[in-house]
């Protein structure tokens, strides 16, 4: 897929972005991934299908580097800023 070699082009053209490729991944990972091949914890392709799809009107489109590097910044804020008000949240019982 198209975002695969964008990504591995990114991881080597800027290898100092590789946590942040990797921790992205491995947010959107799909579930029960470790039951099938390749077995790695790695997004769905219906799942990267369907964000290309939403976003450029292509499900095999790919985003530039910079528009990737962009996406992979917002995703790791929005991940804070969630663990964030989950730390804020009041205690339940």
């Amino acid at each position: 897929m198209k975002l695969f070699l964008v990504m591995i082009r990114l991881a080597l053209l800027r290898p100092w972005r590789v946590p942040l490729i990797l921790e992205t991944a491995v947010a959107f990972r799909a579930r029960r991934w470790y039951r099938r091949p390749p077995f790695l914890p790695l997004p769905s392709l219906a799942y990267l299908h369907w964000r290309m799809e939403s976003a450029y009107g292509d499900p095999k489109a790919a985003p530039g580097l910079d528009e990737l590097v962009s996406f992979l910044v917002w995703a790791r804020r929005a991940r804070a800023k969630s663990r964030r008000r989950q730390g804020d949240a009041w205690p339940t019982r």
